[in-house]
């Protein structure tokens, strides 16, 4: 999953989903440097991706993707899961996209001092650019995908997923939906077990 479903599987506790949202840049051992919930927030993160790439339905989806884009099959699904959740928020929260996503960016500018370094770089991006927003539309998704291209200097164009993403449309929005009805049971049982 990208930013915009990890941060709403968080749940209701703002620390978690900051250090939910930053989890990539903690390596190993190193989230026993943080403290309560921020260290909650990272080992939930790390219970969603490997949740999330043993996962059946997930797998079967990105699957479609893997022939023209290898190994970066993952990543480009974890975008377009993230369009599908920010494209049916209202099925999912009573909180308007865009009141979830600022409350978002003040919470994780009132704790920037914890964040690594690497997410820290990204912030202003993320902020200026308005990604979690603009993964509600296709054109949005391509945008980020190209920027992903960019990244890893265009060894693969991951825009192009979105003609991927056209054709098999529907597919593609009914196993997000059955994904996350599991995933959603997964987290609240792990947000339980981590107090």
């Amino acid at each position: 999953m990208n930013f915009l479903a990890h941060i709403f599987l968080s749940g209701e506790n703002d620390i978690i989903k900051v250090s939910n949202f930053m989890a990539d840049s903690v390596k190993g051992n190193d989230y026993l440097d943080y403290e309560g919930d921020f260290q909650k927030g990272i080992l939930l993160h790390r219970a969603i991706d490997s949740f999330t790439d043993a996962n059946e339905t997930y797998r079967l989806s990105k699957h479609r993707l893997h022939e023209n884009y290898g190994h970066y099959s993952g990543v480009i699904m974890d975008v377009l899961y993230d369009y599908f959740l920010a494209k049916n928020w209202d099925k999912f929260s009573n909180i308007p996209l865009h009141n979830f996503v600022d409350n978002f960016y003040r919470k994780l500018m009132d704790n920037f001092e914890f964040l690594p370094e690497k997410t820290k770089r990204m912030v202003p991006y993320l902020i200026e650019q308005n990604w979690l927003e603009t993964y509600q539309t296709i054109e949005g998704i391509e945008r980020i995908l190209w920027q992903m291209s960019h990244r890893i200097k265009f060894r693969y164009d991951l825009s192009k997923a979105v003609n991927e993403l056209r054709l098999y449309y529907a597919d593609f929005e009914s196993e997000f939906f059955t994904f996350m009805d599991e995933v959603q049971l997964m987290c609240k049982e792990k947000l339980k077990e981590l107090g």
